[in-house]
């Protein structure tokens, strides 16, 4: 009788050992559920490789919006919205950011992006996105695409500077300027649709095939046109396809701080374009109600 008193006074500690650990199991798997479930969810947002922004605004971005921000650098505009386009069934992306008014109606057509009509969408905007697809793009900043040219390389040679684009078809401009491949350049694209526009669509056309002739070099992207082929950055260019506000930027941006810029910006007509930059839902996206 001893001996079963014992053994069932045993059993019943180790029933009640057994449970209190079991409760302590739950209790963990529950805080650890909780915990899960309170972990910032991740908004996958596509960008272009110029797209920079400081951590810390990122991270004050973050915490402000409960959000673990991926971003994706998916080359130049144009080549990121092809990339849109290639991979729709199964979308890489929640956000898209750096899309602009140039290449609107080929994401349109393409239907990759979600229509938006959340707070943001009527806040007033300095400018506004044309089009069918204006409902879903929200414009965040314009600049203007123009040409620049090397103050020093020009002052150097003694050149004069083109009053015109016809002049840029003169052999005196040969081997001399750089654009940006408008299939996968935002910029490129742009410069193309306002040459269009300033001379008409067949003088264009003629135009660029005698900057073809004249020796035009088409780079893939704006930062391979204006970091690899423009004598400012040790090309052989002097030059460039880039915007109006890359002067400034040259000042802004200078390590030896100085305070003139070493590039100019032309105005030639059928030269410039406003171009206006957005941020979109993709169609498709995990994360619509986060974004």
């Amino acid at each position: 009788p001893f001996f079963c008193g014992c053994y069932n006074e045993r059993n019943t500690m180790k029933q009640s050992t057994l449970l209190t650990r079991r409760l302590q199991l739950i209790s963990l798997l529950a805080s650890i559920l909780f915990a899960g479930s309170a972990v910032a969810q991740e908004l996958r947002v596509l960008v272009h490789s110029s797209f920079s922004l400081p951590k810390p605004l990122l991270a004050q971005f973050e915490a402000d919006a409960g959000v673990k921000l991926s971003v994706i650098k998916a080359g130049d505009a144009g080549e990121m919205l092809n990339k849109l386009i290639l991979t729709r069934a199964q979308p890489i992306a929640d956000v898209v950011f750096g899309l602009d008014n140039a290449l609107l109606a080929k994401a349109h057509a393409a239907n990759v992006l979600e229509p938006y009509s959340g707070p943001a969408a009527k806040r007033p905007a300095t400018v506004a996105m044309d089009g069918a697809a204006q409902s879903e793009v929200l414009p965040v900043d314009y600049g203007y695409v123009t040409l620049n040219y090397d103050r020093a390389w020009f002052n150097k040679q003694g050149l004069a500077l083109p009053k015109s684009l016809d002049d840029l078809t003169q052999p005196a401009y040969r081997n001399l300027v750089a654009v940006q491949n408008p299939a996968t350049s935002s910029p490129g694209f742009a410069f193309l649709l306002a040459t269009v526009a300033g001379l008409g669509e067949a003088p264009a056309f003629d135009w660029w095939a005698r900057m073809r002739a004249n020796g035009v070099k088409v780079t893939k992207g704006w930062s391979e046109a204006y970091y690899t082929e423009f004598t400012r950055n040790g090309g052989s260019r002097p030059l460039v396809v880039s915007y109006a506000s890359s002067p400034a930027a040259e000042v802004f941006y200078s390590k030896d701080k100085i305070t003139e810029p070493p590039t100019v910006s032309l105005s030639l007509k059928g030269g410039v374009f406003q171009q206006v930059e957005g941020v979109a839902l993709v169609k498709g996206g995990k994360q619509t109600e986060v974004a």
